[in-house]
């Protein structure tokens, strides 16, 4: 995940420490990013859960969430700046526990994937609203270390979601991967609503653009069902046609739309600055691959090496496990040197890494000798993407910001995840 570091941030007023509201704020951030990675190990066990559904209908829990959670991001941190980070946190946080109550207790999928959109929408609130919180509570010269740290335990929860996800999988059913994040839900907000402090505006209030989110929602859902659908019996291939030129179409008219609207969802004018340009270049192509090897690396240890579901998780977890140390030094290193160095080396560690998995694995299982390189990966994923965008734009309203440099990059690079999680044969190389 991609972040960008504000310049004009307000400090806090009091001098009390700010790492209670750090962990208040990064707690919730840790649940959003456990229960995606969870998934990804609950995957097989939830279509097994509902053997009635195609693998292309189950596909729409993961799909459905990616959609909403990346359009409702852009929106999500403008709204966080102008009616408050605290009140837009806590109640993303209720809505997503809420809806996690929901999600286990589905008896039909499509009960599910609303309950997922419900997710997805109580994740797109409280994601920038805990990072612009986090960064409020610490002066200006610790928020490189601080967005680090931020990043660090996303990454933690990456590392543990799959093996923990297969464990309560295999214990005691795919409901549990939704009802473990009720008491982590529940102790954010206890904590949040006892020790955040509300935020000053900081700028005018903006409508949200309801037409630009539908726009874009149609768009990309559109294009995603088409590629989903492809090898599908019950789609032709003139009616996928039909379906993926109406995405193309809502594609098109979203960007007419934001051109003129006055309170746009995406504001063009960002793209002006070559800064942003850049960053976001370079988050989306980060995302596109990290989104293909996350499920890649999982169904190769399961369909190629035949490795269970927790193996598979405990042999990738050493990965993102990594993720942690890294961050805490590149966030102080970087902030003393500058990210140029750490952005081209963790850009061309990755690379390598990428072609070692493209090159080297094969059908026998050699996880020291040919695996456990992934932390490689995952270190030229630490280097590069937690410095994405830091330095950038000299804006007051970071959580829009924000919210708008993923959003956008999630909205082009799930496009590729959908791609993994088509009904066909997984691919027998994970690069």
């Amino acid at each position: 995940m991609s972040i960008a570091t504000p310049v004009a941030i307000e400090p806090p007023a009091r001098r009390t420490s700010p790492w209670p509201v750090f962990w208040v704020a990064s707690v919730a951030a840790f649940l959003v990013s456990l229960d995606s990675t969870m998934l990804y190990a609950a995957f097989g066990a939830l279509r097994a859960g509902f053997p009635q559904a195609t693998a292309a209908d189950m596909s729409w829990v993961l799909n459905a969430y990616t959609v909403v959670y990346a359009a409702m991001l852009i929106p999500a941190g403008g709204l966080a700046d102008t009616h408050g980070r605290k009140r837009v946190f806590l109640f993303g946080v209720t809505l997503f526990i809420a809806a996690s109550a929901a999600c286990g207790l589905a008896g039909s999928v499509g009960w599910l994937i609303a309950a997922r959109v419900l997710q997805a929408v109580g994740a797109a609130l409280l994601t920038p609203a805990s990072l612009s919180i986090v960064l409020a509570a610490f002066p200006q010269e610790k928020r490189a270390l601080t967005v680090s740290l931020w990043g660090a335990v996303a990454g933690f929860a990456a590392a543990v979601g799959p093996s923990l996800g297969s464990l309560v999988v295999e214990t005691v059913g795919w409901p549990w991967a939704f009802f473990i994040n009720l008491p982590i839900g529940a102790l954010s907000l206890w904590r949040g609503a006892a020790l955040l402090g509300e935020s000053a505006p900081g700028g005018p209030r903006r409508r949200v653009d309801g037409v630009g989110m539908t726009l874009l929602i149609v768009a990309v859902g559109a294009v995603a069902l088409a590629i989903v659908e492809l090898e599908s019996p019950t789609w032709t291939a003139s009616e996928l046609a039909v379906v993926a030129a109406t995405g193309a179409l809502a594609g098109a008219a979203f960007i007419a739309w934001a051109a003129r609207a006055r309170d746009p969802l995406v504001d063009l004018g960002l793209f002006r600055h070559a800064t942003f340009r850049a960053a976001n270049a370079a988050t989306l192509s980060f995302g596109i691959a990290f989104a293909m090897m996350f499920f890649a690396f999982f169904f190769y240890m399961g369909t190629v090496w035949h490795y269970s579901q927790a193996q598979a998780g405990l042999a990738i977890a050493p990965g993102p496990l990594t993720v942690i140390p890294v961050a805490i030094v590149t966030g102080r290193l970087a902030g003393r040197h500058g990210h140029r160095p750490f952005l081209v080396g963790g850009a061309l560690l990755y690379a390598a890494a990428g072609l070692w998995f493209l090159l080297v694995p094969g059908t026998e299982p050699a996880y020291l000798r040919d695996w456990l390189r992934q932390v490689g990966a995952v270190i030229g994923v630490a280097l590069t993407v937690m410095l994405l965008g830091q330095g950038g734009l000299q804006r007051h309203d970071f959580g829009a910001v924000y919210g708008l440099h993923i959003g956008l990059a999630l909205l082009t690079a799930l496009l590729c995840l959908f791609v993994n999680t088509r009904p066909a044969a997984p691919a027998a190389r994970p690069g």
